[in-house]
């Protein structure tokens, strides 16, 4: 019986102490970094969370939608990384998820370690795929690890899938690949 007593006795007590403390975000702006330009379709997710996720943190946080674009999102992670400091009131908001992937394959313009950072959700799931034109002498991974001459790969930049999944297979190929990233039929790709 003096046990459950003291229990109780506990367990009031710190529910005073508790619920005397101020939230941490009362009166507070969160900052949510964008690695896109207004209007991009990452740029739209992160307004439309912050338009929400306020009322769901104790203090009601305000939020500020700062768009950093540059380099296929890797700006915006680059100036987290290095520049804020980790106090909860900056975050990255909306950035292409598979970022990492560029430390991976070893760009010298990453300038972030994407193990440090926290994971808390994405608003959206898609999966990338590599494909060939079909007059290609190449019908599976197979004959693209094993071909003689390097295959040519088109892509629409450096910092998407279209451009490292190429990289994976030339590091498995142990060869090299040729990528065009300007598409162009003056090229002949």
């Amino acid at each position: 019986m003096k046990h459950a007593l003291l229990v109780i006795l506990c367990s009031f007590l710190w529910t005073i102490s508790a619920s005397a403390q101020a939230p941490f975000y009362q009166g507070k702006t969160i900052r949510v970094i964008v690695g896109t330009p207004p209007g991009n379709l990452y740029d739209f997710w992160a307004r439309l969370i912050v338009e929400h996720l306020g009322k769901h943190i104790p203090g009601n946080p305000n939020f500020v939608v700062q768009n950093m674009p540059g380099a296929g999102h890797v700006v915006a992670v680059n100036y987290l990384y290095s520049q804020v400091k980790p106090d909860g009131l900056t975050l990255i908001g909306s950035v292409i998820p598979s970022l990492y992937l560029n430390q991976l394959v070893g760009r010298p313009e990453i300038q972030f370690d994407w193990s440090k950072f926290e994971w808390i959700g994405s608003p959206a799931r898609g999966n990338s795929q590599m494909y060939m034109r079909s007059d290609t002498p190449y019908k599976t991974i197979e004959d693209v690890r094993t071909a003689k001459d390097p295959p040519k790969c088109g892509a629409t930049g450096v910092t998407g899938p279209d451009s490292y999944f190429p990289k994976f297979a030339e590091r498995d190929r142990r060869g090299e690949i040729q990528y065009c990233h300007r598409l162009s039929r003056r090229n002949g790709y």
